[in-house]
């Protein structure tokens, strides 16, 4: 029922791989040790009063709870796309950006709210939680929804629908888990729009990146997915056959994709034969030319009769129609006397032989169609080429779910 965005697994998503082992790994130590757990707890009050400054670092990186442990684990695995969209060194600098904005609206909303309802906030759920709320910015505006189905044929169910059911959980999961998440999707909208050119002051340098990726990426690279899909989980024999058809066919058009980029042929007019990723598209009658029809063959000569060819001696004054056959003319051969099955029905290359030749209807070239280029633009936003992003557009009939959903599975 539910979709993930992107293929499976943790490729080209090490910083993504690293936090789900690191953060959950330090929650399971400290459940194990809970005389440890005052050191990580997100404190306001021991901030503020008595100047704990290092409670900003240790209280917002663990979580204590392991229902939120959980669910935000679940949610840096779903975040995961954009990391594969933007790169790892923009996506730690994203997270990092946050991680220090939170820090300043967390009390901004807690003075605020003291100041509204006369009620101190002294302590925060713990962990890195405001970045990741933060994170759905960028999903919510970079990441187009593809619908999957209708729950009661009113309330449609797309592929993000699981990331929000997850937010909403983690959401209701404590009392003033509310503050955290609106600071992070304030903090989101800030960097994620450059409010005050933010970008330019948080980020990650590129050294920091490079020894980064020296040293940590080898640890939490992930391996590519596996080619071989897992097999249907219907209820039925049906649903799982036609469940293994779908993914053998998948498996297919996706082999002959990679087959044509590795022989680096440029195809017809420099684009993608598409049709062949949509055959569904392929078989739309509005869209096929009228089939050619045939020139009628034009009536056969009878076979001579023995008299036309050796006149009687009745006959010995022939009409001006017949003249009396010149000594240079000789007999008629045998094969001309009986000609064969191919001078008797000639075919129609031989009687027409300027006409060109019969062509099966085929699907009509998708270069002329055209394509919205707002679609094109943010289909280019996600990382992929221009090229691909119209081919897909114009094979989709600009049908941007068709197109995305096709290529986030293939070339995501």
């Amino acid at each position: 029922m539910f979709t993930t965005t992107g293929s499976r697994g943790l490729d080209k998503a090490p910083l993504s791989k690293g936090l789900l082992l690191v953060l959950s790994g330090l929650t399971v130590v400290l459940t194990l040790l809970p005389q440890y757990n005052h050191l990580f707890t997100y404190s306001l009050q021991a901030i503020t009063l008595q100047h704990q400054v290092w409670r900003l670092v240790c209280g917002r990186l663990i979580c204590l709870d392991l229902k939120d442990t959980f669910c935000n684990s679940l949610l840096i695995y779903n975040f995961r796309i954009l990391e594969r969209r933007f790169g790892s060194r923009k996506f730690a600098s994203f997270l990092f950006g946050t991680w220090v904005l939170t820090a300043l609206v967390d009390f901004l909303l807690s003075e605020a709210f003291h100041y509204l309802f006369d009620y101190q906030v002294s302590e925060l759920p713990a962990g890195l939680l405001g970045p990741v709320f933060s994170l759905f910015v960028p999903f919510y505006s970079s990441i187009p929804k593809v619908p999957v189905t209708q729950l009661l044929g009113q309330i449609s169910i797309t592929n993000k629908s699981l990331v929000y059911i997850v937010g909403l959980q983690l959401l209701t999961s404590s009392p003033f888990m509310w503050l955290v998440a609106l600071s992070g999707l304030v903090s989101g909208k800030l960097y994620h729009g450059n409010a005050l050119r933010v970008q330019r002051l948080l980020f990650v340098p590129q050294w920091l990146s490079r020894v980064g990726a020296f040293v940590l990426e080898p640890l939490f690279s992930g391996p590519p997915p596996p080619n071989e899909p897992p097999l249907g989980m219907g209820a039925t024999l049906d649903i799982q056959r036609q469940q293994r058809m779908d993914l053998h066919d998948q498996q297919m058009l996706l082999a002959q994709f990679h087959q044509a980029r590795r022989n680096h042929r440029p195809p017809q007019n420099g684009l993608m034969n598409w049709n062949r990723f949509f055959p569904s598209l392929r078989h739309r009658g509005q869209n096929l030319p009228p089939e050619p029809q045939p020139h009628p063959s034009p009536p056969l000569q009878p076979h001579p009769s023995p008299q036309q060819l050796h006149p009687s001696p009745q006959q010995p004054h022939p009409s001006p129609q017949q003249p009396h056959p010149s000594p240079q003319q000789p007999h008629p051969s045998p094969q001309q006397l009986h000609p064969s099955p191919q001078q008797l029905h000639p075919s129609p290359q031989q009687l027409h032989p300027t006409a060109p030749p019969l062509l099966e209807p085929t699907a009509p070239p998708l270069v002329n169609t055209p394509v919205a280029e707002e679609q094109v633009a943010r289909l280019m936003e996600m990382g992929f080429s221009r090229i691909d992003a119209q081919d897909a557009l114009r094979a989709s009939n600009n049908d941007i779910n068709v197109a995305t959903n096709f290529l986030l599975q293939h070339l995501g």
